[in-house]
């Protein structure tokens, strides 16, 4: 393949140079964001978007002040779209710290999980209501 084919431009509108608005809603959706609430006794950390040692702090952030606030930490993992080993460290600490469950993790994090055998450890639920209730 020649040298020019091999890396294709990344297409931008006239407003100097931003992606495009279908680039911006992609960008988005992988920048990590964290919501966090009470439910039922435990508190909630729902997190989104992609998770590395670049990426990582706001949620470790999250994990040690929920599981400060209450016994029982549940992690909403369903808008993880990717995850690597140091989210994986962070899940094992914050389960060290107190109790962790995990909500409905994506294939990407489930088969993360099982691979590395952390979903032995973890306790992994389909519902952010019952990971609350158990």
């Amino acid at each position: 393949m020649p040298s020019d084919e091999a890396v294709m431009p990344t297409p931008m509108n006239n407003a100097g140079g931003k992606p495009l608005p279908e680039q911006a809603a992609e960008q988005a959706s992988q920048e990590p964001a964290v919501r966090q609430y009470e439910w039922h006794g435990a508190w909630v950390v729902a997190a989104r978007g992609a998770y590395d040692m670049h990426s990582i702090k706001p949620l470790a952030d999250a994990l040690v002040t929920a599981a400060r606030k209450l016994p029982k930490v549940v992690l909403d993992a369903s808008g993880v779209t990717f995850a690597d080993s140091t989210f994986l460290n962070l899940l094992i600490l914050t389960h060290q710290a107190g109790t962790l469950r995990v909500v409905a993790p994506s294939p990407q994090l489930q088969r993360l999980c099982e691979i590395t055998g952390v979903d032995s450890i973890l306790e992994i639920r389909d519902t952010v209501d019952d990971a609350a209730a158990s």
